[in-house]
């Protein structure tokens, strides 16, 4: 009885050991942005013992909250502009709409590949899996020159359909498996009864694979949030998401990390958001399914 309870004293020591591993990298960064630059660079690093400031905040998004800061014009000492509101939204139009068409695309067809039955079905599958293994850089180059025919560059609809074609392979195989866990005999009982294929689909299927729909849609919002390579290619001027905009914090002086902290806690909120408004269906379609064919 000791030696059990001994045993799980470990296992939760441990386990608060791993947790605290992955969220203190998270805390150091977002205490980071709520930092002035003679607490960032001191040595030895100051982890709790400092005095908060927002002042990074109002640089980066152009707002006041009393430190005078609050311009779409704030630059810092180095000269370089840092008003990254648009650059924020940017990033959540992009996620989002690619998200829905990904969504929306590969609920249709995995639907298709797990309920009905024609020559080549399993070898499609196994295409649209090799398709996902891809190098990104090996198409970006190839993407470039056939968006600038189409006038697509430095566009949302550029980027949106780059980043829904970027995610529906793995859509599309998570989707097919949470499917696959639905009885086929449901499907066949309703047509039974009069149901068209659709109806069937639209009532029954879809409702009870939402768990799934919920934590697929998550992972292809946080790919499409964390999507650099593309965005970098297909957009100049105009146009960009966090991850690129990133680099410009790097002046000639050196790297702002105090703003480059406050935009990096600041990105973390929206991903948060959406996995909080799935999160009653994300457990549960997260262990919903296995790939199989």
């Amino acid at each position: 009885m000791q030696q059990s309870a001994l045993a799980r004293t470990l296992r939760t020591i441990a386990g608060w050991l791993v947790v605290g591993a992955f969220f203190f990298p998270i805390y150091f960064w977002t205490s980071v942005a709520f930092r002035d630059a003679k607490d960032i660079f001191n040595w030895p690093p100051i982890f709790f013992n400092f005095q908060p400031t927002v002042r990074n905040f109002e640089q980066v998004f152009g707002i006041s909250l009393g430190f005078g800061y609050g311009s779409q014009e704030a630059v810092t000492p180095g000269g370089g502009n840092f008003y990254m509101g648009p650059r924020l939204w940017d990033s959540i139009v992009v996620a989002s709409l690619s998200t829905v068409l990904a969504i929306v695309v590969a609920t249709l067809a995995s639907y298709a590949l797990s309920r009905m039955h024609f020559r080549g079905r399993h070898e499609f599958v196994n295409w649209v899996l090799s398709t996902r293994m891809m190098p990104p850089v090996a198409v970006a180059i190839p993407m470039f020159f056939i968006f600038k025919q189409f006038n697509l560059l430095d566009t949302y609809v550029g980027v949106i359909l780059v980043h829904g074609l970027m995610n529906l392979p793995l859509a599309v195989l998570l989707l097919k498996s949470f499917f696959d866990d639905i009885p086929a005999e449901i499907d066949e009982s309703a047509l039974l009864d009069g149901a068209s294929r659709w109806t069937i689909f639209r009532r029954i299927v879809l409702p009870m694979a939402k768990g799934g729909i919920a934590a697929t849609a998550v992972l292809c919002f946080i790919f499409s949030w964390t999507e650099f390579l593309f965005v970098l290619t297909l957009t100049q001027t105009g146009l960009k998401t966090v991850p690129v905009v990133s680099s410009t914090f790097v002046t000639s002086i050196g790297t702002a990390w105090g703003n480059m902290a406050a935009l990096g806690a600041a990105a973390i909120v929206p991903a948060f958001i959406v996995v909080l408004l799935v999160q009653r269906h994300l457990v549960r379609g997260l262990t919903m399914g296995s790939l199989k064919q």
